[in-house]
């Protein structure tokens, strides 16, 4: 049996969820997500609380049973607490700019990248160096996180570049002159 999957995902007070065959819509104060599951789970809600069920036990159920589980309770989260991933940018004179659902980024390149946001995601900067990306939908989040970091990666000679809030990258050393 998954370890995650026979977990119950707890329901908050101001999250509704309605279950149609495979199709599980979740309402909360921050918004309304959507999503079809594989046809070999089920959910089931008791009072304040869901449960993932497998129909069977084959291989693909026993696979899709965790994953199943985990976008449930994502979706729940995502509706009532919200997701946000934090970018830092190093190096001299790279900083961005948020101004309403467009980022500019001056990280080395000839010219600013210009990149526009989904209409469900929020971005803000703070300190021209530190970019916070924000939303009810946890897979959209990480994927912008991902193309804003994949613009300018750090590289590991001089750390500069994007990175997540935390993130170590290696460093290697330099060339050495001659002797």
């Amino acid at each position: 049996m998954s370890r995650i999957g026979k977990r119950p995902i707890a329901i908050p007070n101001k999250v509704t969820v309605e279950i149609n065959g495979l199709n599980v819509v979740v309402k909360g104060p921050k918004g309304t997500l959507e999503r079809t599951l594989p046809p070999q789970v089920k959910v089931e809600q008791e009072g304040n609380t869901l449960k993932v069920l497998r129909r069977d036990e084959s291989r693909v159920a026993r696979e899709r049973h965790g994953l199943s589980r985990t976008l449930v309770a994502n979706m729940v989260e995502g509706v009532s607490q919200g997701f946000q991933k934090r970018l830092d940018i190093q190096g001299v004179g790279y900083r961005a700019q948020a101004q309403g659902s467009k980022l500019t980024l001056n990280v080395g390149y000839s010219k600013p990248v210009e990149m526009t946001m989904p209409k469900d995601i929020q971005v803000a900067v703070e300190n021209n160096t530190q970019v916070v990306i924000s939303g009810i939908d946890k897979e959209i989040v990480g994927n912008i996180a991902a193309q804003i970091r994949g613009i300018r990666p750090p590289e590991p000679y001089k750390g500069k570049g994007i990175r997540y809030q935390g993130e170590f990258v290696r460093r290697k050393a330099g060339k050495t002159g001659k002797k």
